[in-house]
């Protein structure tokens, strides 16, 4: 528990494309220490940056976080104290702010050209220092006289020139005379006048987040580390304004397996990828909480509530967490098969199937097959639901194809397919227990192994030499159907 203050956290995304899964793991980390602590977790849209906005991104956003339950407290659809919770519609408030810093001398209007400032910055790497702003040497009443005349401008922070910035972040620990202490510090000499609010009036990242994080009360900014260079700046701002800083603790980012940021180029980043996938909600936030943290006891599988519960935001560790898609499957996988109910597994997957619009195979549709059957039958062999339909082709239509391991069995078995056709024609009981019993008998009397007579008549039977346990699948496909499918093989496969 973080002391008796009302902990705050939020989030913050730019509705610009699809929903990142990066914004999920923040988004997790925000909820649990909010939630912990009997806190308020918050969503709040940045979409002053009108050039990049996509229409329905914020919409998807929403959707992202309802499917994975970090449903927040607050938002522009859960309506609270703090709102409104996008930034365009709080416009007024960033130049007032601005105006605030001015009058208070934190602030300088800046009247630089674009030509002006690339020739500044020019000879500024050059002589490896950074830019000075000749209007930063204006006088007050010089620079309201030119904005006053209606000279376009922007306003720029005023960063001291001398001394040190520090920033406390409970991820980073530096030792200073014994004594550990967590923070980054940077020379101001070092820090550029940003931009604060544009000619255009649009506040930049630094002041909106800064004004709407204060008048939200939060307590902790945590977000990934690549913030971390915008934070002495934060810093700056909230002692400017004479306000409390937040927490800061800065999450390690999400990386390749070759330890670069996590990019589409190399790892699907879209949340929707994973939920169109069949990915669980479940599962996909048990690993992002892997994502830099170990739970206390050593285990892997845990769900949202006992993550809260367990863990502690200095805990983190600041390595490169590898988003490692073969590890995310495994441990979807470990959710279908020994942590949701049989029953769960073919709800959920039902709810997928229609959700992608895609046919929900049944008994009346397709013939005798029963779907509840197979759901059990396949679940020890799909990872994720978006298996489930290729991998079961066979079960809903006659017109399956055999692949070419399949054609080479039925190939080699083209002796031995009539007489296990006409052993299972016989059966007086098409039961798994009946068929497999077939099979042994059939194998003894002929001097085969099982694994000379089975393999060939899954081969005709499903097209394909992967398919669940032979005997349960020909039981549920029935023996007609059986019969006929081991005669078309022998006859189409050549």
């Amino acid at each position: 528990m973080l002391g008796r203050m009302t902990v705050v956290t939020r989030i913050a995304p730019s509705p610009t494309g699809d929903p990142h899964v990066g914004t999920a793991y923040i988004g997790l980390f925000n909820w649990a220490v909010a939630h912990q602590n009997g806190g308020r977790f918050i969503l709040r849209i940045e979409d002053t940056d009108r050039t990049r906005y996509v229409p329905d991104s914020e919409r998807r956003i929403f959707e992202m976080m309802q499917w994975l339950n970090l449903t927040p407290d607050e938002s522009p659809l859960q309506d609270g104290p703090n709102g409104p919770y996008r930034q365009s519609e709080r416009f007024d408030l960033y130049g007032q702010y601005a105006e605030q810093l001015v009058a208070s001398g934190h602030a300088y209007r800046a009247f630089e050209t674009p030509e002006e400032l690339a020739a500044l910055r020019e000879t500024a790497q050059a002589e490896g220092r950074v830019i000075h702003v000749p209007s930063r040497d204006l006088s007050p009443e010089d620079a309201q006289r030119r904005a006053d005349a209606g000279e376009a401008h922007v306003i720029r922070l005023k960063v001291p020139r001398e001394g040190v910035t520090v920033v406390r972040d409970l991820l980073r620990v530096k030792t200073e005379e014994g004594q550990p202490d967590r923070y980054i510090e940077i020379q101001n000499a070092e820090i550029d006048d940003k931009v604060l609010l544009k000619a255009d009036g649009f506040p930049t990242y630094h002041l909106a987040n800064v004004v709407d994080d204060h008048l939200m009360q939060v307590t902790h900014v945590i977000r990934a580390e690549e913030w971390i260079s915008s934070t002495p700046i934060h810093v700056l701002l909230y002692r400017a304004f004479g306000w409390d800083e937040p927490v800061f603790a800065h999450m390690p980012l999400l990386r390749n397996a070759d330890r670069s940021k996590i990019s589409k180029r190399k790892n699907p980043t879209s949340a929707e990828w994973y939920r169109q996938q069949g990915y669980l909600p479940e599962a996909l936030l048990n690993f992002l909480a892997t994502m830099g943290w170990t739970h206390p006891d050593g285990r892997e599988i845990f769900d949202r509530d006992e993550f809260a519960r367990a863990f502690r935001l200095e805990d983190v560790t600041l390595g490169e967490p590898v988003f490692n898609l073969d590890k995310l499957k495994w441990m979807n996988g470990k959710y279908l098969r020994e942590v949701l109910t049989p029953e769960d597994v073919e709800g959920r997957l039902r709810a997928y199937l229609t959700e992608l619009k895609a046919d929900v195979p049944s008994g009346e549709a397709h013939g005798p097959v029963d779907f509840s059957a197979v759901v059990r039958m396949m679940t020890p062999r799909m990872d994720v639901f978006a298996d489930f339909l290729p991998k079961t082709a066979f079960f809903w239509t006659e017109r399956y194809p055999f692949d070419e391991k399949a054609q080479k069995a039925v190939r080699d078995a083209r002796d031995l397919l009539p007489e296990i056709a006409a052993r299972l024609r016989n059966l007086p009981d098409f039961t798994p227990e009946a068929i497999k019993a077939a099979f042994v008998t059939l194998a003894e009397e002929q001097g085969l192994k099982l694994g000379k007579v089975m393999p060939p008549a899954r081969a005709a039977v499903a097209g394909t030499n992967e398919s669940p346990d032979l005997a349960e699948m020909l039981a549920a496909l029935g023996q007609a159907r059986v019969v006929a499918r081991i005669e078309r093989a022998l006859n189409e496969v050549q």
